[in-house]
This record gives C-alpha cells, structure tokens and sequence, in this order.
C-alpha cells in the first residue's frame, strides 16, 4: 500500500506539471485545456496528434521506462510547435517542464504546417528508431530479464568467470523498482572515478530523491535450498538505494529456519552434509610445493580456471590454488614435479586467516586477516570452522543480550529499518526498552561453490528477501579471459566458450537445456515488432 500511495503521489505532481506548461498548447490542437492535466489521457492526444502509437501512453509513467517514454512525448509535443532540432531536443529532456512552459506561455505558439512537419520527419526517421530500440531494451531489462556478467571465481566451475547470464525477476516475485528514475541499463554509477577516489563520489545511475518503498510480486516459484540466486550486495556502503547495490550471485545453501555449520571447511545443513548437485564443482584452496616449476598453461588447457599464485622458493617453487576439485586435486598431486599439497584449512577456534610469503621465501606463514571479519563479529569463527547459526525467519523471536546483539543487529536496524540503541547494557528498540524481537522477513544464506575464494554470507551475514533480484536461467555469453584475475599470476588467453551458450544455468543437472530458441524469439520479436508497426500504420496513412 506504501508503494501504491508514494506512486500515486508521482504521477499526481507530475501530471500537473504537465498540465501547468501545456494547457496552452492542448488548447491550440483543440482539446480542453484540462486534459493536459489527466495522467495517460494526456500523453494518448500527444501520441495520436503526432502520429504516434496509441498504446505507448500506457508506458509513460512505468518506472525507469516512464522517463524516457515522457522525453519522447514531451520531444513530439515540442516538435508539432516547430520546436525541432538537437538543441530544442536536449532542452526538452534536460529541461522539460520549463522549457515547455517557455513556450506554452510563449507568443502565441503555433503548430506546424504539414509541409513543415513532413520536413522534419525525415531528418528525424533514425532517431525515432533508436529510441525505440532502447525503450525495447530498456522493458526487457527492467520489467522481464536482467544481464549478469560473472567477474570473479566465487562459482567456478558451477558457472565461471566470463560467463553473462540472464536473470528471470519473475521466478521469486518480481520487486519493483525502488529508484524510478534511473539510466537504463546501468546498476549503480555511471562510471568509476578510479580507485584513488571514494565510490560515494561516483556519479550516481539513478536519481537518490525520487524513491518508493520496497514492493514485491506475488511469484511462481520460492527460493529452494541449494538454488543458485542473484542478489543485492546487503551491506553497499555506497548505495542506499537496495536495488542498484552490486549484484551478488551464489548458492543459498540455507532457507529460512535452517541451522548451517562448517567443519573443516566442509558444509552441514540441519546436522547433515549438504547435497551436491550434478552440476555442482566445488572447490578448496590448496597450497602445492615442488621441486620443479609446474607447467600452468598446460594445466589449464587441461583442466580450465586454476587461478594461482606463483612464487620461487630456496627449494623449488610454492603454488597457491585459489580452488581446487578433489579430482583435480588428486591429479595435481601425482604430477612428478609435487613434493606436497596440502588444503588450506584454517583451525577451529581462530579468526580468519590469509597466508602470506616469509622473509626468506622458503614457505607461507599464517597471518590474521583483520580486513575480512567473520559474521557475527564476537563469534571464534572462521570460513571453514563457522556455526553453528540459525538462518532467521519470519515471525520468530529472537532473544536480544549483548552475546546475541552482534548477530540481529544489522537484520533490525538495517534491514527491518528500527532505530536500535545499546546503551548501558540495555537494548532500545524505537525508543522502548526490550530483551527481544520478532523478525519481519525471511533470510537466506548465500554461499561461493569455490568456498575459499569467496566473499560470502560467512563474511556479510544472512541476506535479506528485499534484496533477492531473481534466479539465473541462462548463460548467454561466456567469454575465457574477459576479466583480470589480480590474484592469480597467470592470465588465461581470451576465447569464447561456445559449448556454454545459451545453456541452463540453475538446474541442478550436468546435462543442460539448450536455450537458443529463445535468442530467436527475442530477435524476431525485435526486429518483427518494428516491421509490423511500419507495416501498420502504413496502411492506416493509406
């Protein structure tokens, strides 16, 4: 009901700011003066008075599309005033409400003769064309499927870094946008300032001031365990809009309710080891010693992502595989050149740890990591001792101390939007005094296949249902080599992975369904759409 009414309340401003700066010129076309005041009703007499498609008003106050399509129209209304031109274009996108009352309330504005019309339709043709193919685009992104490109190995080999998927949005209740006038296709910035500078300088995508509460649709299916999920990153510093923090994509091995726990690096869910799905590598960080240097581009034709640190030692050589299979592993281990191998896994009791190279290059030693802090921060654990912890769920109630504070306080100040105090060892909720709290949303736990190279809910803690985007279900592109791996000394040559494209990417199975025929519809729908509407209003002019 928020959205609804915070909606409303946007097209009710913007319909009479509509109406305030053309009343004038619906008057001139012979409309009642008021009809630039009534929301679509006002946009259909521009379309139809422009030879337009009809149907486009519908579109004119979606999110995201809504701005563009009300640039359009408010460019044809510009233009039927004689208003052509790159300059009065750019002044009607940038400044619409004032540059149109400039000429609502201009001298006697005048529409255009049909000579003077049928001039500017022509220089004017390809223009109409782009814009509708990026309003096409702009529909499909916001409203159907988004891209997702895989940059780093927290999935590999489930799904690997250069793989592009589509996202369905539907499959879990499609959110509504929350930031509705927004660039389409861009998340959260328009670029990077580079890394000298602060992110929160960046200049913003979306427009921070006009949003709307969180809303989502009823969907077809739930997130089941073991599902591979698209998410919003939960703790974005950067971003305070939810939907436009970075996107996230991994297992969530924990639904609501569950209790997770890690041994040895090994997943338990419910006191049970967690189910391995067919299509499903995991992989463990390993460091390998030897006597000779190993052949890295060899074992990578062999055996595809092997992201690896090299360093020459005293003795021979010192590996660090950021992700090994256990068959890999084992190969690996009969190679002539291996003195040893060993898993990384850290001991139970100690916090988080990352290895590092001694002064005299002879071995790795262990070195408290201070930058990557295990979620809850006052619990002994690390990535691969962690739990065990309950996955909170809607409408339990959870026992609020200082021993259980650093576990939910995050889930109700930030994400349930509560203002909490800690103060003189008591707890403040809104203001009241309080030992516990009833949890408003499901949560989920949301965890790498490549369990020691990523950065996971054991670090950033349960996500949000809010933040859910929608699950993968295709790889549309996969492209070896398309992002830099600054962790690993060697950089794998560029190809494209033909064998991966347009495959299934959530099904749990080795054997993936073929999505090509989907490729095929959007291109006929694309360019077949365009055709027929030519087609159309071709025999509607004759």
């Amino acid at each position: 009901m928020d959205y609804i009414i915070t909606y409303s309340i946007y097209v009710l401003i913007i319909s009479v700011l509509m109406g305030l700066t053309t009343w004038k010129l619906f008057k001139k076309m012979g409309y009642n003066p008021l009809f630039s005041f009534i929301p679509f009703y006002n946009y259909l007499i521009i379309l139809k008075e422009t030879n337009h498609p009809k149907w486009w008003s519908v579109l004119s106050y979606l999110p995201i599309v809504g701005p563009i399509m009300m640039s359009a129209f408010h460019i044809f209304l510009m233009r039927k005033f004689g208003k052509r031109g790159f300059v009065n274009g750019l002044l009607t996108v940038l400044l619409p409400f004032i540059f149109m009352a400039t000429v609502n309330y201009g001298k006697d504005p005048e529409i255009e003769t049909e000579e003077e019309e049928e001039e500017g339709k022509k220089k004017e043709t390809f223009l109409g064309s782009v814009t509708f193919a990026v309003v096409f685009a702009t529909i499909i992104h916001a409203f159907i499927t988004q891209p997702f490109g895989i940059p780093t190995g927290s999935m590999e080999r489930t799904l690997l870094v250069g793989d592009f998927l589509f996202v369905n949005k539907w499959a879990y209740g499609y959110r509504m946008p929350m930031r509705p006038v927004a660039l389409p296709f861009l998340q959260g910035t328009i670029f990077d300032t580079g890394q000298k500078g602060n992110p929160k300088d960046d200049p913003k995508s979306y427009v921070d001031a006009v949003k709307l509460p969180y809303l989502r649709l009823p969907g077809y299916d739930e997130i089941k365990r073991y599902d591979i999920v698209v998410f919003n990153y939960p703790q974005d510093s950067v971003h305070t809009a939810i939907d436009r923090r970075d996107p996230y994509v991994k297992r969530c091995v924990g639904i609501p309710g569950d209790v997770l726990e890690f041994r040895a690096g090994r997943l338990f869910v419910n006191n049970q080891p967690e189910k391995i799905l067919g299509d499903e590598e995991q992989q463990h960080g390993y460091i390998v010693t030897t006597s000779a240097q190993l052949d890295i581009p060899q074992l990578y034709k062999a055996y595809g992502f092997l992201p690896v640190q090299e360093t020459q030692s005293n003795s021979g050589f010192i590996y660090i595989f950021q992700g090994l299979t256990d068959a890999i592993a084992k190969d690996i281990k009969a190679l002539p050149e291996v003195t040893e191998i060993k898993e990384m896994v850290e001991k139970k009791g100690e916090g988080a740890l990352r290895f590092k190279l001694n002064a005299d290059k002879t071995a790795y030693t262990k070195n408290i990591d201070t930058t990557q802090s295990i979620y809850p921060i006052n619990k002994p654990w690390n990535q691969d001792w962690y739990g065990p912890l309950r996955v909170p769920k809607k409408g339990d109630v959870v026992k609020l101390d200082q021993e259980s504070l650093p576990t939910y306080q995050w889930i109700i100040s930030e994400y349930e939007h509560n203002k909490l105090e800690n103060k003189n060892g008591k707890i403040y909720i809104n203001g009241q005094e309080t030992n516990q709290y009833t949890i408003k949303q499901n949560y989920y736990m949301m965890i790498g296949d490549n369990r020691d190279a990523s950065l996971d809910a054991r670090f950033f803690g349960v996500v949000p249902e809010e933040n859910i985007v929608g699950r993968p279900m295709f790889t549309w592109m996969s492209l070896q080599g398309a992002f830099k791996d600054a962790n690993s000394s060697y950089q794998a040559p560029f190809k494209v992975r033909w064998d991966r494209m347009f495959k299934a990417t959530n099904t749990g199975e080795t054997n993936k369904t073929s999505y090509w025929w989907i490729a095929a519809g959007i291109l006929i729908l694309f360019f077949g759409w365009d055709y027929f509407a030519k087609l159309f209003k071709k025999k509607e002019d004759e």
